[in-house]
Parts: structure tokens; sequence; C-alpha cells
């Protein structure tokens, strides 16, 4: 039963921790380390293999990026420039036939229909 009181309350209150002298001052200390260090640090609990095919297949995916960005750029280039080439023209085609039919045949010329009065001279 000694065991007992000497846990007990009535004993008195039980030290737990090292006096102040005896503690670390390294759990306080900051660590200086970047980012990249401590993800390089991660690397050493995987094997040579897993890292191998990790960096593998990063540089795939960038390189697969780099050309899909390249090919999605040409494609879009050869796209607009084939519209504006091929389609424009037949819509302003279009147009001019839709006003010649709406407005009549002469409407486009700078001399005004024949038979009309000519534009007043302030109103130029």
């Amino acid at each position: 039963m000694a065991a007992i009181e000497e846990l007990s309350p009535a004993v008195g209150p039980v030290s737990t921790r090292p006096p102040e002298d005896e503690i670390d001052d390294d759990e306080d200390e900051d660590l200086d380390e970047t980012l990249m260090e401590r993800l390089w640090g991660l690397t050493e609990m995987f094997p040579d293999t897993v890292r191998t095919a990790a960096e593998v297949s990063a540089q795939c995916s960038v390189s697969l990026a780099k050309r899909f960005y390249s090919f999605s750029r040409s494609a879009l280039w050869v796209g607009t420039t084939s519209f504006m080439i091929l389609v424009l023209p037949y819509e302003d085609k279009n147009v001019l036939y839709m006003t010649n039919i709406l407005l009549g045949p002469n409407t486009g010329m700078s001399g005004g229909m024949p038979g009309m009065m000519p534009p007043a001279p302030g109103k130029m």
C-alpha cells in the first residue's frame, strides 16, 4: 500500500517535467527549411524506381501539355484564317445583294439616284 500513498493527492504534487535547466533548447528553435528542402527530404522514403517513374510521368505530362498548346494555337490560326478567306467574302456579297433588293440597285452610288435633287450644300 505504500505505492498507493505515494501517488495519492494527499502526498502533494508530483513533478513530471524536468527542471528548466535540463530542457533542450532544440525544441524551441524554428527550423529554417524551405518547402523544396522538405519535399526533397520526403523523397528519401520512396525507392528509386518510384522516384524515377514519377519524374518520367511529370516530364511526359509537361511535354504533352506543351504539344497540345502548340497544336491548339496552330489549329485556331488555320480555322480563323480559313473562315475569313472562305466565308466572309460570301457574306459580304450576300449583304450587298440583300441591300440592293431592299433599297434598290443604285443606293450604293455616290451620286444618288437619278431624278432626285442634289443634297443641300450645308448638309454634306
